[in-house]
């Protein structure tokens, strides 16, 4: 039913009795007035009914208010015989402003960060100060600061995993198979990387033996890929760090991957306009990642000019690309995995950051990539 009929005439005219027109004699009762006559007929004669668009304006396609007549014998808006205005039905009481009528402005709406930027500042100063030294003090105690990262990052991995996937990957094996490859990449170099993965690996399928087999195979596969995704790749940080210069090329590692996740976060915030890749990362765009491209490249030169041993200002150039391109694909890496679970960030233990593995996200994948091209660049050390 359409409701621009709601309140409208039944007929085509206004109904007789609104004109003093009286209905003839009914059989067996006294004439109540004059007769009929043909000449008040054509004095009386119905007026079409024409409409005028909405109570809202001449928008046709609005079906809000009923039909208005229009015509030289008729007001914009009909009227009592007493000329108290008839109300539309249908109409608000308190009708819209005219077009033409001033408007306020509405009010500047500022750009958030979308972040409480004051907590993300604070825990990343603190987090700075005692991974810069642990690094510098004793080399011992900053693998164990990447053996506590590393299982941290499991568990809120394995607890994501199990509570929106119900997968449940075992966490004992991972986090102490997790912890002895960090020590054996820093000990033995990659070959005891590869040995503590597969050793780990193995555990992995093991543990899970003593649960019901519904779902083992889901569950070891996830336990894999965490043990390779975590620990693996944290590795090659303890493998950076073995090097004779080896607390600076961690720095360096750390310099330019924070710098480029900080230039692509400055720029895409102030210009960013269009989106990188919108199915995955919403916020992330094309201009962001031109500013992490720039901003890790000098400080890529700086870095490898004068922190590390035999380093020259076009090995930080291609470093820096590299690191750009590292950290951000590995960025929307973890947002392909948090998409898949439905969830906004893996944990809640940094304010302003979210969870260990949310700052891990950038690093873990850079961390090979720049072992490599260190190493192809000025050597092993």
């Amino acid at each position: 039913m359409n409701d621009s009929s709601w309140g409208a005439p039944q007929a085509g005219y206004w109904g007789p009795s609104d004109q003093g027109h009286v209905p003839g004699p009914v059989q067996g009762a006294a004439p109540a007035g004059p007769a009929y006559d043909a000449r008040d007929a054509q004095q009386t004669r119905p007026m079409p009914i024409v409409s005028d668009g909405s109570a809202y304006g001449g928008n046709q396609d609005d079906d809000r208010g009923a039909a208005r007549l229009s015509g030289p014998l008729f007001r914009a808006e009909p009227f009592h015989h007493d000329n108290t205005p008839v109300p539309s039905y249908g109409a608000p009481q308190n009708p819209d402003p005219m077009p033409d009528s001033p408007q306020p402005a509405p009010a500047p709406q500022k750009k958030s960060a979308g972040r409480d930027l004051g907590a993300a500042i604070g825990v990343g100063v603190g987090l700075g100060a005692v991974i810069v030294a642990s690094l510098f003090v004793v080399k011992a105690v900053f693998v164990g600061v990447i053996a506590v990262a590393v299982v941290v990052g499991l568990w809120e991995l394995t607890k994501r995993l199990e509570e929106r996937k119900g997968i449940r990957a075992p966490l004992v094996p991972l986090a102490v198979g997790g912890a002895a490859m960090v020590v054996a990449g820093y000990a033995r170099g990659a070959e005891g990387a590869w040995v503590a993965m597969a050793l780990t690996a193995l555990a992995v399928l093991v543990w899970r033996m003593t649960e019901p087999p519904e779902g083992y195979l889901k569950d070891v596969t996830a336990g894999v890929f965490a043990a390779f995704y975590v620990p693996f790749l944290a590795t090659f940080v303890a493998m950076m760090l073995k090097a004779g210069d080896g607390p600076w090329r961690v720095l360096t590692f750390l310099l330019l991957t924070v710098v480029s996740d900080t230039g692509a976060y400055a720029v895409g915030w102030r210009f960013g306009k269009h989106k990188l890749a919108p199915r995955i990362s919403p916020g992330k765009t094309r201009e962001g990642l031109a500013g992490a491209v720039a901003f890790a490249m000098a400080v890529g030169a700086l870095c490898m000019q004068f922190l590390v041993d035999g380093g020259a200002w076009w090995h930080g150039l291609l470093l820096g690309l590299a690191v750009a391109a590292s950290a951000t694909l590995g960025d929307l890496g973890e947002s392909m995995i948090k998409r898949d679970l439905g969830i906004k960030d893996m944990g809640t233990l940094l304010p302003g950051h979210g969870g260990i593995m949310d700052r891990l996200d950038s690093l873990l994948p850079t961390a090979p990539v720049v072992w490599l091209l260190l190493v192809v660049f000025v050597g092993s050390g």
